[in-house]
């Protein structure tokens, strides 16, 4: 897999106050859209730099993710993505398939017209994007929150939480299974099984959401697989 220096172009300058969880926050949520790949390096040089911040709340901010597996500080200090592994890619799409249908099945019965109308727009917004090919971060973007506006409709913190965790593992990953090599084969499956999520929601079937969510899944953990030449 060829390494290079990471665009942290996606990163924004944070204010102050609560400085400490909005470099994290910022942070975290750039990681779980994959705006750095498996592998890729990061200085807390870089890091200061993006934010616009002192070293100390970069260096928390590292720290806690770290912590959640997000991150891997290196002897040298540099911060990386940690390479995953066949297996691993694995194991986390059945904790996911698991976890995320369930989010999908609570949020059928409890989600709100205008959630639906949201999905609406995202979705529209993903295939546009598919189509273009422009920005694959805003299409990272889209994806994440046309997939949390649902989960967030299951009103189950606790399980979103767990979600969130696996995102910023999988996140990475996202380069291969939506980036410009996969979009190809994505734009097969990912528009079709959103359609259908958002057909799930509207009658209230849960059942319907499930299995359109392990299709979208399966699909881009296939993708990855495949495309990210990733050890065994």
């Amino acid at each position: 897999m060829s390494i290079e220096a990471p665009d942290l172009s996606g990163l924004h300058a944070v204010e102050s106050g609560t400085l400490g969880q909005r470099v994290y926050s910022e942070l975290r949520d750039f990681l779980m859209v994959g705006g750095v790949k498996p592998g890729e390096k990061i200085t807390l040089r870089q890091l200061t730099s993006a934010f616009g911040t002192s070293l100390m709340p970069v260096r928390e901010a590292v720290q806690r993710l770290a912590a959640e597996g997000a991150l891997e500080v290196l002897p040298n200090r540099a911060i990386r993505v940690p390479i995953a592994t066949k297996a691993g890619v694995r194991e986390i799409l059945k904790v996911r398939l698991m976890l995320e249908g369930l989010a999908v099945e609570e949020a059928a019965a409890r989600i709100q017209p205008e959630a639906i109308a949201q999905l609406e727009e995202l979705n529209a917004a993903f295939t546009q994007e598919m189509r273009t090919r422009e920005d694959s971060a805003q299409l990272f973007r889209v994806n994440k929150e046309f997939h949390f506006t649902i989960y967030r409709a299951a009103h189950m913190p606790v399980l979103l939480g767990i979600i969130e965790n696996l995102w910023l593992r999988i996140g990475p990953f996202l380069h291969f299974s939506l980036g410009v090599r996969g979009r190809e084969a994505t734009r097969k499956f990912a528009p079709d099984s959103h359609k259908e999520i958002i057909r799930a929601m509207r009658e209230s079937d849960g059942a319907l959401g499930r299995a359109a969510l392990e299709s979208d899944l399966a699909g881009a953990a296939e993708l990855i697989l495949q495309l990210g030449n990733l050890p065994d």
